[in-house]
């Protein structure tokens, strides 16, 4: 006689919860996806809005260690579903991929809306039922899943539970990270949720914002303590942002919150030595403006000579003032003096959440048996670039093979 299926609630409709619905789906369960938005994968399509970058094809190791601190508890998911299994996975939904000069990875269609019809209909096709405008309150005094809908609260009794909520970037989108208190009332450790790939808050002078604002800085490397990163960063009105400064979030973040300010350190010309930038700020300037000098000599940009000058100013000092050795030195170091982190709610992604130590090594929360989670609602960061939707998929494989693995009787619940 064949057991009775078992019915799995996957509360959540981004990466990880659509992916473990799959490996739920496809492992027999009766599956239900509940999601508090009108429709799946909100968040998904705002970051393929501008090209889906699903991976990257940098070397295993490397990939990792993009991970940080978290790289240790997230490394067997990873390399149990690692990017050439996603490009497969892609590929095997009619949506090919190809790797960009970066060596990030991208759908040939580039937007997240085809794939993400094609897996809805992969999803349908097995079985798994949707629910949506049903935002998850917690318990209730029998153990049933407790949602919020249109027409009231509902309670939904399941043999396991999949936990996808995201983190709280963008809770317009649905991940606003309600679910920390509903946990933390469970006893359960999470760390406190913040911006990750976030812009940064300067006061700029009113000329240098009013002028500048969008302007990009490009070929610049970013510094803060012992680390850099060579990219691109964007003026904004309240500060700075943009893919070189996202790599450094996670510094800046904890330097401003510790300390209440941070310096960003510019190079302006990384790849030029001090002596040859000493030798063309010696030669004589002529009748031109000091702008233009700067602009003919070394190749800056107005926006870069816009940064030279907020600098100077900040010191008391007049640039066009300054001897050839501290220009040249200036240059390569512009002090930036960071005052804040840009709100969450515009963040790309954040970081903390659900800590590691609560959950077992099948992403099972040990307080709470049969109930898995999975995606940005865990712990850890990382910079954009592919890492972020790699580890949202493959937690989601693993917390979806767990629950199988939790169902079948195959593993101890206090593992």
């Amino acid at each position: 006689m064949s057991s009775p299926t078992k019915h799995i609630a996957i509360i959540g409709a981004g990466p990880a919860g659509l992916m473990a619905a799959e490996v739920l789906a496809q492992g027999g369960a009766e599956v239900t996806v509940y999601d508090a938005m009108p429709s799946a994968g909100r968040k998904f399509l705002m970051a393929g809005r501008g090209g889906l970058n699903l991976t990257h094809s940098e070397p295993q190791p490397d990939f990792l260690a993009r991970y940080r601190e978290a790289m240790p508890r997230l490394k067997a998911a990873v390399e149990a579903f690692p990017p050439d299994a996603l490009r497969a996975w892609s590929e095997a939904l009619g949506q090919p991929t190809f790797v960009g000069t970066s060596g990030r990875v991208f759908p040939k269609a580039f937007k997240a809306s085809p794939l993400l019809r094609a897996w809805r209909r992969r999803l349908d096709a097995a079985g798994v039922q949707f629910a949506f405008r049903h935002r998850w309150t917690g318990w209730d005094a029998g153990g049933g899943l407790l949602f919020e809908t249109p027409d009231g609260r509902r309670a939904i009794n399941a043999d396991a539970a999949v936990l996808a909520l995201g983190g709280a970037s963008w809770p317009r989108l649905g991940s606003d990270g309600a679910w920390a208190e509903i946990l933390a009332a469970k006893g359960i450790a999470v760390a406190p949720i913040k911006p990750a790939n976030s812009g940064f808050t300067v006061t700029w002078s009113d000329i240098f914002r009013d002028r500048f604002e969008g302007q990009p800085l490009k070929g610049v490397a970013l510094t803060i303590g012992p680390h850099t990163v060579r990219g691109e960063a964007i003026v904004t009105r309240t500060g700075i942002e943009g893919g070189a400064i996202y790599a450094l979030s996670a510094e800046l973040r904890e330097a401003v919150l510790a300390e209440g300010t941070a310096t960003l350190s510019v190079a302006l010309r990384p790849d030029a030595a001090r002596d040859e930038l000493i030798a063309r700020l010696s030669a004589p300037k002529g009748k031109q403006s000091f702008s233009n000098f700067l602009r003919k000599a070394v190749q800056l940009s107005p926006v870069g000579i816009g940064l030279l000058q907020e600098a100077a100013v900040a010191s008391g000092r007049s640039l066009a003032a300054l001897p050839p050795a501290n220009l040249a030195e200036l240059i390569n170091a512009v002090p930036i003096r960071i005052t804040g982190v840009a709100p969450i709610a515009r963040a790309i992604s954040s970081a903390g959440g659900i800590r590691f130590d609560e959950l077992d090594a099948h992403f099972m929360l040990r307080r709470l048996p049969g109930v898995f989670a999975a995606g940005e609602m865990l712990d850890w960061e990382a910079p954009t670039g592919g890492y972020l939707l790699q580890a949202s998929f493959a937690t989601g494989v693993a917390a979806g093979e767990g629950a199988l693995r939790w169902l079948g009787g195959r593993i101890e619940s206090s593992e």
